[in-house]
């Protein structure tokens, strides 16, 4: 059997149709990337999984789709966190506690770690938004709060 190559896994990893699909519409709504400034938001989580960052370390992604009204609405807000110290696993844990799904929020393994973590994004997809505040920490780095949990209705 052939060994799959780089390009065969990475599309096999993430979805390139969807991918595709939104380079197109950003390329028919005017194509250009803004970051989301500082501040309070009203957000979904569009995405959360355990992935490796650049350097081939985990890292946990999670991107919040802005919901509240104005001229942010549907931007992504994008946290990034490297999980190779103590400390780092604690933040990430704080805060998807703070995301209120009733799931116990600890770490044991990378494995059971990526699980957990899909666990906590179907717990909040389409029932939950989240209060967020989004602010600008040490060196510039966004710091990251959940401040209130809504029920979808």
């Amino acid at each position: 059997m052939a060994q799959k190559n780089i390009w065969d896994k990475l599309d096999e990893q993430y979805n390139t149709e969807e991918l595709a699909k939104e380079v197109r519409e950003q390329k028919e709504n005017g194509g250009t990337f803004t970051p989301v400034p500082f501040g309070d938001y009203e957000v979904n989580v569009n995405k959360m999984e355990l992935t490796t960052s650049k350097a081939g370390v985990p890292m946990v992604s999670i991107w919040f789709k802005v919901v509240s009204e104005g001229e942010h609405k549907g931007s992504l807000i994008f946290y990034n966190q490297v999980i190779t110290q103590t400390f780092c696993i604690h933040k990430v844990n704080e805060l998807l506690r703070s995301m209120d799904t009733g799931l116990d929020i600890d770490f044991k393994t990378y494995k059971q770690y990526a699980q957990l973590l899909m666990d906590v994004h179907e717990a909040v997809d389409g029932k939950f938004e989240l209060g967020l505040s989004y602010e600008e920490g040490k060196k510039g780095f966004g710091t990251y709060e959940i401040t209130d949990v809504f029920e979808v209705q």
